[in-house]
């Protein structure tokens, strides 16, 4: 399911002291079945562009196009169950959400909240508690008794136990250690594979080289650029003029350059480095 932002603006608390500019006049396209990464300072409209994926926020002016479903800031609340079914959001440590009273309800409930019977909900949450990596002997402890870790992956499940057709992901790694983060987003990625679109906002600059195949650049609210990461990253004035580091394989990459190393494309990973260091080297060198 393709994703369209017309002209999208959101003002928070219009009207009063408080208010202030989300996002402005912000116009892109996600295709079915990608990985896009949104990425942006603090500040930047990350969140808010998120937030309006199922209705959680509804346009100030513009539309939203997603799953079926156009919004606009005369969409009322009453129907979106159904698109929040299309769209899974998995919020910066969503392990605070947990509150039932074993690993398997906290997994069932998003299911049953969305029409599965009992027993699908069921079948759901083990099949997604498995592929999460949750032994089946913690099924029946409460999630308040397994590690952080654990309880991360208890409330990601939790979210694709519905196998939402659009995955919208909020620094979902934050806080794991590097093989947790690994694991973790093997599983994002092999979602997508399967046909399903993945968001993800992150500010790591690393992930998004690795995963993404296209990137959203939000600054002051606005949309900066979009594109593909091969393409934005090898331009690092405009990443430094934009508030963005390179990934650390372009960031060294730049410096081999600097050193007569040549590279028929910039490496984005570390593989992808190590890959062009071996062929330079193959190659002797240069004059």
């Amino acid at each position: 399911m393709s994703i369209e932002f017309e002209n999208v603006s959101y003002i928070y608390n219009p009207g009063t002291p408080m208010q202030a500019q989300g996002v402005k006049n912000v116009s892109f396209k996600i295709k079915e079945g990608t990985f896009t990464a949104l990425v942006g300072h603090t500040g930047s409209g990350k969140s808010t562009i998120m937030q309006h994926l199922n209705g959680l926020q509804k346009p100030s002016s513009g539309k939203v196009k997603i799953a079926g479903y156009e919004l606009d800031s005369k969409t009322s609340d009453k129907g979106l169950n159904q698109l929040r079914k299309k769209v899974g959001l998995v919020f910066q440590f969503p392990e605070s959400q947990l509150f039932e009273e074993t690993v398997l309800k906290d997994v069932m409930f998003g299911p049953k909240n969305f029409g599965f019977s009992e027993k699908e909900a069921e079948t759901q949450a083990k099949k997604w508690l498995k592929r999460v990596n949750i032994a089946e002997k913690l099924f029946s402890k409460s999630p308040f008794d397994l590690s952080g870790g654990q309880m991360r992956r208890v409330a990601i499940a939790g979210v694709l136990a519905s196998e939402p057709d659009i995955l919208c992901l909020d620094e979902p790694a934050a806080g794991l250690d590097p093989q947790g983060k690994k694991e973790m987003f093997q599983i994002f990625k092999n979602y997508q594979t399967e046909g399903h679109t993945v968001i993800l906002v992150t500010h790591e600059m690393n992930d998004v080289a690795r995963y993404a195949d296209n990137m959203l650049v939000m600054d002051g609210g606005e949309l900066a650029i979009s594109g593909k990461p091969k393409d934005i990253f090898k331009d690092s004035e405009w990443l430094a003029q934009h508030h963005l580091s390179a990934p650390s394989a372009v960031e060294f990459g730049h410096q081999l350059q600097n050193s007569n190393f040549k590279f028929d494309t910039l490496p984005l990973t570390v593989d992808n480095l190590a890959d062009s260091i071996i062929d330079n080297l193959k190659e002797g060198p240069h004059e």
